[in-house]
């Protein structure tokens, strides 16, 4: 399975390669997020059929053969190795260095809950800084997602099977 993902994600940067063009422009031509064409061109998300056509058109080297398969429900995952990755590795410790802050903002504003990592929308963003700089904005933009209580009388299952 891992030696069929890696070929197609290989066969899918040539396509990319060929286009000559960047993630933000294949999304500004197919109305996606960069980072969600990325995870499409990763096998990390799935294409759907309505957005085939704008991709291939961004993409003119996809064959239908790799749409195909980018249209069948990927197999998400990652390499545990990747945390090395300097750029992922910051990334990480951004996120855990800022996470009980964020948490407890989170609480504060929506109550005991999380941000869903299913209904989300992620991009990266180039701007400059006060000072000149080149800066990274990255946004995560996720559903708010309440977490209920355990009562049993809301437990469908468990009313199904009580059932008479």
């Amino acid at each position: 399975m891992e030696t069929l993902k890696l070929s197609v994600v290989r066969r899918l940067a040539e396509a990319k390669e060929l286009s000559g063009k960047s993630y933000t422009e294949i999304a500004a031509e197919t109305g996606l997020t960069n980072v969600y064409v990325a995870q499409l061109l990763r096998r990390q998300a799935q294409l759907k059929p309505d957005t085939a056509p704008k991709l291939r058109k961004a993409i003119p080297a996809l064959s239908d053969e790799l749409v195909e398969l980018m249209m069948a429900p990927p197999f998400r995952s990652f390499h545990p190795d990747i945390i090395q990755e300097p750029a992922i590795y910051r990334l990480n410790e951004a996120v855990m260095h800022f996470g009980e802050s964020i948490k407890e903002i989170i609480n504060e504003e929506f109550g005991d809950g999380i941000m869903s990592g299913i209904d989300f929308f992620c991009s990266v963003d180039k701007v400059k800084g006060v000072d000149g700089n080149a800066r990274v904005v990255i946004t995560f933009d996720g559903k708010y997602l309440s977490h209920t209580e355990q009562r049993s009388d809301n437990m469908v299952s468990r009313l199904r099977r009580e059932a008479p």
